[in-house]
């Protein structure tokens, strides 16, 4: 039963502030803020790429702690002392920019930022199935995608817009602009803080059926009983090792141009790159980039609803997702300084990245997932997914030091021909089937 009336509540009025907040610290992890600001500090891609690759791994194993959160506290407590959590982290990170062990301790406090990062995620999607019925799922869904990509229009636009736009005004003539990171980080830790505050009083808050302490050392066996079995059960699927090398290969070019895209951008032009400012990155890749992968992904939902998860269907999302990145092989070979087509660029990939995701997205769903624990073991594939992504982000920093940009984004359209050739050969239940 609830244990107080904020159950009754009105969902938007927890809804938009908990998917703002959950898309927060991913996307300063995991997006174009900390390779910016490593990059910044005058630190190499191969340091870059690895590093934060090793700090946003607790997204890929988050469904492992997710079951043993029903036998302690409740979703709404995980959600807002998470939070809180990641504005005190944030706050301590900006204090490292002055350190001589800067690096390590930022390293440090940014992986156990995405830890608490990745709980809040398990406790939202929780909560999320647990106060809403499925009409109201379906009916509220949209507004967890549009929030999440107000967080990425905040995160990789405003905010990295914002610490080009102080560069000049409070670290001029400095080597490294320290002064305008830490007002970036402190930003990101007011507005956690103020997030946390706020849904500690409007998020509902009911104890999961778990969580009585006469039944807690009974559940726990029972956790790690039923984790053993979503393992096994997953692992025993059919055609999941094909699956695994689907979801894992698909993403192997993405992975790569994704995280060196911004460190490209921002590189001298001596270098290979662009040499843009912080403000131009953050308006071209935050707010074109946002608006391109927004419609890209509104579009694929239509294509996928009239034609389904068919094989041709399947090459044709591959290619969608794919095939743009050539558009970052045309900015490192002309090194252009025409904004407009740096942004055009920049807006297709977007798009061909918003439209194809969908194709991983509907795979896991109806591929992988089906069956007894349907949910857990989507959760599995997902996490899979970013694991595959996370891996071959660590590795692109080592081969765009060692190619050159141009060799680099030429490398990548090699690396999407993986992604065509398990397209086309995974096997596909329902087609098979009927084959």
């Amino acid at each position: 039963m609830p244990t107080n009336d904020t159950s009754s509540r009105n969902p938007l009025r927890w809804i938009p502030t908990t998917w703002f907040a959950m898309g927060l610290p991913n996307l300063v992890l995991g997006g174009t803020v900390v390779s910016l600001l490593y990059k910044s500090m005058g630190y190499t891609d191969s340091q870059i790429a690895f590093w934060t690759g090793i700090i946003i791994l607790p997204w890929s194993f988050k469904p492992l702690w997710g079951p043993f959160m029903e036998l302690y506290k409740t979703k709404k407590f995980y959600i807002y002392i998470s939070q809180l959590c990641c504005a005190l982290l944030l706050a301590l990170s900006a204090l490292t920019l002055y350190s001589d062990s800067f690096f390590t301790y930022s390293v440090v406090l940014f992986f156990i930022t995405a830890f608490f990062g990745a709980t809040q995620d398990i406790a939202a999607d929780g909560l999320y199935l647990q106060e809403l019925s499925e009409k109201q799922q379906a009916r509220f869904v949209g507004w967890q995608g549009t929030f999440y990509n107000v967080a990425k229009l905040f995160s990789n636009g405003g905010m990295v817009f914002l610490a080009g736009i102080l560069m000049p005004l409070v670290d001029s003539g400095e080597e490294h602009p320290k002064d305008s990171w830490a007002i970036v980080l402190l930003v990101y830790a007011i507005t956690m803080l103020l997030l946390g505050l706020y849904n500690r009083s409007m998020l509902p808050d009911r104890a999961s059926a778990a969580n009585g302490t006469a039944t807690v050392a009974s559940n726990q066996r029972e956790v790690w009983s039923t984790l053993r079995d979503v393992m096994v059960s997953f692992f025993t699927k059919k055609y999941v090792f094909w699956g695994i090398l689907f979801i894992m290969l698909y993403r192997f070019a993405e992975g790569q141009a994704i995280k060196i895209m911004p460190l490209f951008l921002k590189a001298e032009r001596s270098a290979g790159g662009l040499g843009l400012s912080e403000a131009t990155v953050g308006l071209l890749t935050g707010v074109y980039g946002t608006i391109a992968f927004v419609l890209g992904s509104l579009l694929a939902g239509y294509f996928v609803a009239n034609k389904g998860l068919t094989r041709k269907t399947l090459m044709v999302l591959c290619a969608c997702f794919n095939l743009p990145f050539a558009a970052y092989t045309y900015l490192a070979l002309t090194q252009t300084t025409t904004q407009w087509v740096v942004g055009l660029a920049i807006s297709v990939e977007h798009f061909g990245y918003g439209f194809g995701f969908i194709g991983l997205i509907l795979f896991i769903m109806q591929q992988l997932a089906p069956g007894r624990y349907q949910m857990a073991h989507y959760a599995f594939g997902s996490a899979l997914t970013y694991f595959g992504y996370t891996l071959a982000s660590m590795i692109s920093g080592a081969i765009s030091d060692a190619l050159g940009y141009q060799q680099f984004f030429l490398w990548v359209l090699v690396s999407t021909i993986p992604a065509f050739v398990v397209s086309w050969l995974v096997p596909l239940k329902k087609i098979d089937s009927l084959q």
